[in-house]
């Protein structure tokens, strides 16, 4: 995430809620699955988890491969500190760390994947999050992302009434607004492109794809 700018959970700061939230209102279990499937975690690789937060899927991934390298990375150490008990109660091995996207300077990985924090950060610090991320990648490395996209109709509407009123409308109107697949093409990935899309009551959640240059 950005060096500074981020929202935290929920708007709040309210980490102890954040996992309730989320199963209830986002259709947790779908969106996760798919990306848990897109992410294809094979022996060997080692996978970011950008923005772990309590560590849900960072723990979900090393429990369906053991024998990946799973580096969970995330600003707020009151996440981490749930995310260590959860892997811990799961009995599973996960690094977690606590930064931003730019902390991971001289990290190599296989993959990157990063779930429902793009629409919490500034436009400039998206930009600089997937510069990064790019860096840190193999050559064709892939990069998967979960996050709010482009909300229309009905999903706009419920979009503002939920997902803006906690988290403001500056940082995430530009997802709203559909901007995420081309932040993703100019930060210099390739084969950019939309695997799935799953409606919530909180409103569209996207499932987006992409990998580094050969």
């Amino acid at each position: 995430m950005g060096e500074q700018n981020y929202t935290p959970p929920l708007g709040t700061g309210d980490t102890q809620d954040y996992d309730r939230a989320i199963r209830i209102w986002t259709r947790e279990r779908r969106w996760r699955s798919a990306l848990l499937q897109a992410t294809a975690p094979v022996a060997g690789e080692t996978i970011i988890d950008f923005g772990c937060g309590t560590g849900t899927f960072a723990v979900m991934l090393k429990t369906a491969q053991p024998d990946v390298r799973v580096i969970g990375i995330d600003p707020d150490e009151e996440a981490l500190t749930i995310a260590r008990a959860k892997a811990e109660q799961a009995g599973v091995d996960v690094e977690w760390r606590r930064g931003f996207a730019s902390d991971l300077a001289g990290d190599s990985a296989d993959a990157a994947v990063s779930s429902l924090v793009f629409h919490q950060m500034p436009v400039v610090e998206k930009a600089r999050a997937f510069a990064a991320l790019l860096q840190v990648l193999r050559p064709r490395g892939r990069l998967l992302v979960a996050d709010y996209g482009r909300q229309r109709g009905l999903m706009r509407l419920l979009f503002r009434a939920t997902i803006q009123r906690l988290d403001g409308v500056a940082d995430t109107q530009p997802n709203a607004d559909g901007i995420l697949p081309d932040l993703i093409s100019e930060a210099g990935f390739v084969d950019v492109r939309e695997i799935d899309r799953v409606h919530t009551v909180t409103g569209t959640i996207m499932l987006l794809e992409a990998k580094r240059p050969a």
